[in-house]
């Protein structure tokens, strides 16, 4: 399956607010559909948070996951992954909570800890939506986004005995480390899922350069058989990111987690905009957007039917 590439969808995320784009998806209808869409226009994974429907704020409540991941589940075949990052304040006990319940083929999984910021996103901003929205932003300049050995080690455990596999996220080269520490005690396994993230202020910058060592240490770390790869990066930056990294073989994400963007300063209508673009420019180098089947496949999934995905709140 070399010419195949596993298109993973970020449908809403925990940074971005309604404030900022009308087309971010907020209540569980809205996440339901943008995602059936996303996987229809070629996504073969879609990543989905939370958040509560008349403000928009992210939340971990499995409840509130429960109004949309089993209509997800009717609607496509894409493989539902869910996040145990949530949001910042977060407890480890709430972020794994809703992956816990409905037992998903995947899960995403922060590699470590870092200042997790997008401060300066406020100053762009002079009316808001709702009043939590400039607080929550304007306060990010103190988020440290906890991710200890302890808590990876906690996820891991909690869901690995249900046969999860995880999207390791990796923001920095120290993360991949991180990783390699728990592939050497046992608690992860090849085949396994390395999402390399950029341009996230905190973490590794946007630059082409940080892209091949990051690929480069990655190999030298587990032996390039042992694991897929993919790229993922934040604003202006997830185009050039997800077209370089499918040239260099990996997979990509796309989403309104990671940009609100479909080209220079215009904003996409719909998570479906930005797969439809990817497969666009996959297709255009003689790639082809992995199945969710295929993708099934590469990343060494359960299968859907040893997830409790139909369960609703």
């Amino acid at each position: 399956m070399s010419d195949k590439v596993i298109i993973s969808c970020a449908v809403t995320g925990a940074v971005h607010t309604p404030t900022m784009s009308d087309a971010l998806p907020i209540t569980p209808q809205e996440i339901a559909q943008q995602a059936i869409d996303a996987a229809q226009a070629g996504a073969a994974v879609v990543h989905l948070h939370a958040r509560v429907a008349a403000t928009g704020i992210p939340t971990a409540d499995p409840d509130v996951f429960g109004q949309f991941v089993p209509v997800i589940e009717q609607g496509c075949d894409a493989v539902i992954n869910i996040t145990t990052g949530g949001a910042p304040g977060m407890t480890v006990q709430q972020r794994v909570a809703a992956a816990a319940r409905f037992k998903p083929e995947i899960c995403s999984l922060n590699m470590g800890s870092m200042n997790f910021s997008f401060f300066q996103v406020a100053k762009r901003i002079s009316s808001w939506k709702h009043p939590w929205e400039k607080t929550f932003i304007e306060g990010s300049d103190d988020n440290v986004f906890r991710n200890s050995f302890r808590d990876i080690n906690c996820i891991l455990e909690t869901l690995s005995a249900d046969g999860a596999k995880f999207e390791h996220e990796c923001y920095d080269v120290g993360h991949l480390y991180n990783l390699a520490h728990f592939v050497d005690s046992g608690l992860v396994k090849p085949p396994f899922f390395i999402q390399m993230v950029f341009g996230i202020m905190g973490g590794i910058g946007p630059d082409l350069d940080n892209l091949v060592f990051m690929k480069r240490t990655a190999d030298r770390l587990f032996g390039a058989k042992n694991f897929q790869w993919s790229v993922l990066a934040a604003g202006k930056y997830q185009m050039p990111f997800i077209t370089q990294a499918a040239l260099m073989g990996g997979h990509v994400r796309v989403g309104l987690e990671d940009s609100l963007l479909i080209g220079r300063g215009q904003l996409a209508k719909s998570n479906a905009e930005q797969v439809a673009k990817a497969v666009r420019i996959l297709r255009e180098m003689g790639r082809e957007p992995a199945t969710p089947a295929e993708a099934r496949v590469m990343l060494g999934l359960k299968g859907r039917t040893r997830a409790n995905l139909s369960l609703a709140s």
